[in-house]
């Protein structure tokens, strides 16, 4: 029998071998440029830089751990995206990371914006968004988030449940609002991903099934009642995708449903949504996939798919978020302690801690995801080692970066960079062992700007009732 420990099987790992994909560098101080802004570099002593300022000044200025968001390469990012898809409408999945300044940002550069809370409705209404070119999502919408959406004008409502639509019918009907909605449907495609972000598998929480039948029911309902306007599918396989694959044969599935409703109804629905879940670089293992070739390979598949059925094509869209948000941010943590650690055999690992951890980012704990790290604050001359990067809370499985190689001079005090760390990290981020969250500052032409501020114990007391 096989017993896996409690904390995950990433806290199990007893060897201190290098996974297949991490080479050992020949230079510990290079930076792999897939996997960092386009405004990141090192200077001649070592110390990285974004947008033409030090890290060293970043964290005289407000310390550490902080996220550091380069702002003219997210704009570039969403910009791409707009580019790229000229015709479609492109949704910022605001999910991986909102505030009201990127709400700004990415509208500015011609996106719209996909919520999925009435926290994030609020958030981009806040920031001045025209909400009709913002959507709703969400499998379970309270009362209140639907009312939000409907007295705001949220220009799409995506249906995830009979239960929702009865209720986004009888409050549409009170309030004489008739929404635009659009009905998720469950492809059956699994993504080639984690099983908690892969989801258009038949097994999960989202949407409704086309195999099952509850899609076409579904569609078949928002069309006949007269308080909703129905105006397409969406459908969205998961997270973390880097080719087209999984994209075609959703879209084929959804294209058949879509063929189906006109051929029971006579009415050709006029939008389809393929979701998001374009990948990004977290490691050199990775190999993202651009703008404009997703662009091309989706329009192809969209046209092929479409002649095929003899259908015309619909009006279309995607939710792009962490390919904005992931590669234009990285955060910066300062060393406290290093400590080599015996394993079993005679192999040894090097833990390396830093002043943040499973609080400001929970996704190598909670997916086994894999980061990258470097040395940040000088050059080093020492030879690389295997290192685990670990933080502050009382948890043994309090990972950051589960395997890298850096200088075996590493010392407390240093400045270590994780690449990568735009999307999701400050999103799911908590107050585990009442740690307060990092802020998340911009940087463009060497200058810095305030977008969240670091949280305080007072915050944090301030909460605190008794």
């Amino acid at each position: 029998m096989t017993h896996t420990h409690v904390a995950g099987s990433i806290h199990a790992d007893s060897s201190a071998r290098a996974p297949s994909w991490l080479s050992r560098p020949s230079d510990v101080n290079t930076l792999l440029g897939s996997l960092w802004s386009s405004g990141v570099a090192k200077d001649e002593n070592g110390v990285l830089t974004v947008a033409g300022l030090s890290v060293t000044e970043i964290a005289n200025q407000v310390g550490t751990p902080v996220y550091v968001v380069d702002e003219a390469d997210l704009r570039t990012r969403a910009r791409a995206f707009a580019e790229a898809f000229a015709g479609w409408d492109v949704y910022y999945a605001a999910k991986s990371f909102l505030c009201t300044t990127v709400a700004r940002w990415v509208t500015e550069e011609g996106l719209g914006i996909d919520v999925c809370t009435g926290g994030e409705l609020a958030v981009v209404q806040r920031a001045g968004v025209d909400l009709r070119r913002v959507g709703l999502h969400g499998n379970n919408k309270s009362v209140e988030e639907l009312t939000y959406a409907l007295t705001a004008g949220v220009g799409r409502i995506i249906l995830d449940s009979f239960d929702e639509i009865d209720r986004l019918s009888a409050l549409a009907e009170r309030l004489q609002i008739r929404p635009r909605v659009m009905i998720r449907a469950t492809t059956g495609v699994e993504a080639h991903t984690h099983e908690y972000i892969a989801t258009a598998h038949e097994d999960q929480k989202f949407g409704f099934s086309i195999a099952g039948g509850s899609a076409a029911a579904a569609l078949l309902t928002c069309h006949e009642n007269a308080w909703l306007d129905l105006i397409g599918i969406h459908s969205h396989i998961g997270s973390q995708i880097f080719d087209a694959e999984g994209f075609e044969v959703a879209a084929r599935r959804t294209l058949r449903l879509h063929a189906d409703f006109a051929a029971e109804t006579g009415v050709e629905l006029g939008e389809m949504d393929l979701g998001g879940g374009f990948g990004i670089a977290y490691t050199s293992a990775d190999s993202p996939s651009t703008p404009n070739a997703l662009s091309e390979d989706l329009r192809a598949i969209i046209d092929q798919e479409c002649s095929a059925l003899g259908i015309a094509v619909p009006h279309l869209s995607i939710e792009p978020g962490r390919a904005i948000s992931g590669p234009s941010t990285f955060a910066l943590y300062r060393v406290g302690t290093v400590k080599p650690v015996a394993l079993d055999g005679g192999a040894s690992r090097l833990y390396v801690a830093v002043d943040g951890g499973m609080s400001d980012n929970i996704r190598t704990a909670l997916y086994a995801a894999e980061y990258s790290a470097t040395v940040a604050s000088r050059l080093s001359t020492a030879p690389p080692v295997l290192a685990r990067v670990v933080g502050k809370h009382c948890e043994g499985g309090d990972i950051l970066v589960r395997d890298e190689f850096l200088p075996a001079d590493i010392a407390a005090d240093d400045l270590l960079a994780v690449p990568a760390s735009g999307a999701y990290s400050r999103s799911m981020a908590s107050n585990y062992n009442h740690v307060p969250r990092p802020p998340v500052i911009a940087v463009r032409d060497g200058q810095i700007s305030t977008l969240i501020r670091r949280e305080t114990i007072e915050d944090l007391l301030a909460l605190d009732a008794g």
